[in-house]
């Protein structure tokens, strides 16, 4: 996004007004209000370099705001993924981190941590054929209509 009229915002990070009004557009379009604390998460989303737990969001954004509560960071997060300026990353264990980069991408994920960041290569729109030229007509034939993929590379991160 263009950083045009940089101001203070939540924790420090400088969030141009553009992307705010954009935050508040698509949640609008969502259903959702726009709240100071949606936005609050949004920008620690938009600035996190991994991609951080509702508790990791909680325990950052809490210092500049001490009034948050976790279930407000929840409800923040759900109306962020609910208007598709995030992405929820579920684990088979239940936990879920939070990812706000809106291209296709992929990802690593230490499988000892849950930790999570994304994987530095171009996203291949053809790599499913790549895999088996006829992998999506079989699908299709049998009724499942292939609409995008996501890859997760699996390890752990040497610590």
């Amino acid at each position: 996004m263009v950083m045009k009229e940089p101001r203070k915002g939540v924790l420090g990070l400088h969030l141009s007004a553009e992307s705010e009004r954009a935050v508040r557009a698509a949640l609008e379009a969502a259903g959702c209000r726009y709240t100071a604390q949606r936005g609050a998460v949004f920008g620690f989303l938009e600035h996190a370099r991994n991609h951080p737990t509702a508790e990791e969001v909680y325990r950052v954004v809490r210092r500049a705001m001490p009034r948050i509560s976790l279930a407000t960071v929840y409800k923040a997060l759900e109306a962020l993924v609910a208007a598709g300026l995030a992405t929820k990353l579920t684990n088979g264990d239940g936990s879920a981190r939070y990812d706000c980069r809106g291209e296709d991408h992929y990802h690593l994920r230490d499988v000892s941590t849950g930790e999570i960041h994304d994987l530095p290569v171009a996203f291949d729109r053809e790599l499913l054929s790549k895999l088996d030229p006829a992998l999506v007509a079989r699908l299709a034939a049998d009724g499942f209509e292939v609409t995008g993929y996501r890859l997760e590379v699996l390890g752990r991160f040497a610590k």
